[in-house]
């Protein structure tokens, strides 16, 4: 008992005495301080006492692929903010390499009585990874909103940038360069947001594109890239900054100078990009409007019992950099 006040009152920034005056019913304690013990305590994973689990915070759970790429931290700034100011406290879950697997934070959440969950790059976007994880969700009939493309069975609804509208962007400005022999980087072959994005190129150039798979990884994409160039392509597209920021390394350490002999062009506009060599041309993901988004149908579905299963698309925005250049003749 004396453990558990002493990581309460730590969660919460409050005295061990002002924990127990709460847990037991007690006046002299703010309504503010109050719902803060209560929200420390969820968060910790304790049992409220009998008389207090009525009163459960309205917690949201958020589940990420990783921190390591700069556009998902950018994303839970987002959401989390826009939870805080609609009285909701978030619960951030990022999964890492041999960590907590994305299925055991889904149970963790329902254990914790979450009133929904946002997701961002999770195994919906692969078609064939498990997705019995997310059925129970619904089988609980818990609200959840997807970030970017998932397999259409599930759904729920989804806030996604437009893959079509990225690729015609990023291909159409190389194509303005001079670029004839124009590659993507994508990632696995299941990965929704990549087949859309596959599918736009070959509609955009109106033939077979040449393509390789990576995982997500700067150094996969450095092997994906150098057999790209080795193949004599020119302009590369690829699905992320990370994977771009491995094509130009991969460009580099065959001796290709970007942009003036191959150029490389990322997808997100994560932060810091402006500060690579040479500053990285881009697709940026509106990704504070997508954010709000998230949370505004997360939170309709919440306090209205609203139901979606829709998409909404957001269109993305070419930023041009140090990356890209006309081809050489």
């Amino acid at each position: 008992m004396t453990k558990r006040l002493a990581e309460v009152a730590k969660k919460a920034g409050v005295s061990e005495a002002t924990v127990s005056r709460v847990l037991n019913g007690r006046s002299g304690v703010s309504e503010s301080t109050r719902t803060s013990v209560l929200t420390a305590l969820d968060v910790l994973g304790y049992e409220r006492p009998t008389k207090l689990r009525g009163e459960r915070a309205r917690l949201v759970g958020l589940v990420l692929p990783e921190l390591q790429n700069p556009i998902f931290p950018a994303l839970a700034e987002v959401v989390t903010g826009s939870l805080a100011q609609r009285g909701f406290t978030p619960a951030l879950c990022a999964r890492t390499i041999g960590g907590v697997p994305e299925s055991d934070y889904v149970e963790m959440l329902l254990d914790h009585q979450v009133s929904g969950v946002i997701f961002a790059g999770g195994s919906y976007a692969l078609a064939d990874a498990s997705h019995e994880h997310y059925l129970r969700l619904t089988e609980r009939g818990l609200p959840v909103v997807l970030v970017n493309a998932g397999v259409d069975e599930l759904g729920f609804p989804r806030v996604s940038t437009d893959d079509a509208v990225a690729v015609e962007q990023a291909y159409g400005h190389l194509r303005s360069l001079g670029h004839e022999r124009i590659g993507m980087v994508l990632g696995p072959e299941g990965h929704i947001p990549s087949r859309r994005k596959l599918v736009a190129m070959i509609q955009a150039s109106g033939a077979e594109a040449e393509v390789e798979r990576s995982s997500f990884s700067m150094e996969g994409a450095r092997v994906a890239a150098t057999k790209l160039v080795e193949r004599g392509v020119t302009g590369i597209i690829c699905a992320s900054d990370v994977l771009a920021l491995g094509a130009i390394r991969a460009a580099r350490r065959l001796g290709r100078a970007v942009p003036a002999d191959v150029s490389v062009v990322g997808f997100d506009d994560s932060a810091f990009m402006t500060c690579t060599d040479p500053p990285l041309t881009t697709v940026r993901q509106p990704i504070e409007m997508m954010g709000q988004a998230a949370v505004d149908l997360l939170v309709s579905q919440i306090d209205e019992a609203r139901e979606f299963s829709d998409e909404l698309l957001f269109e993305p925005e070419l930023v041009v950099r140090g990356s890209t250049g006309p081809v050489r003749r």
